[in-house]
């Protein structure tokens, strides 16, 4: 669980700030999301690959 406390004369804006950043750099929404629907394996290792001919055609492009 993520938490922060409050300093003294500390405005409520700036501590919501800090929640925030602590709440995305701890990758929970990011991990619920990705917990929210099952994905197969197949499909996933398939995502990979198409995922990595576009980086490499993206890379081919820009040297050329």
């Amino acid at each position: 669980m993520i938490g922060i406390i409050i300093q003294d004369n500390e405005p409520i804006d700036r501590a919501l700030r800090r929640f925030k950043k602590k709440y995305e750099r701890a990758g929970i929404l990011r991990e619920f999301r990705r917990r929210m629907a099952f994905e197969k394996p197949s499909i996933t290792n398939k995502m990979k690959l198409q995922r990595a001919s576009r980086r490499q055609i993206r890379v081919q492009e820009e040297l050329n």
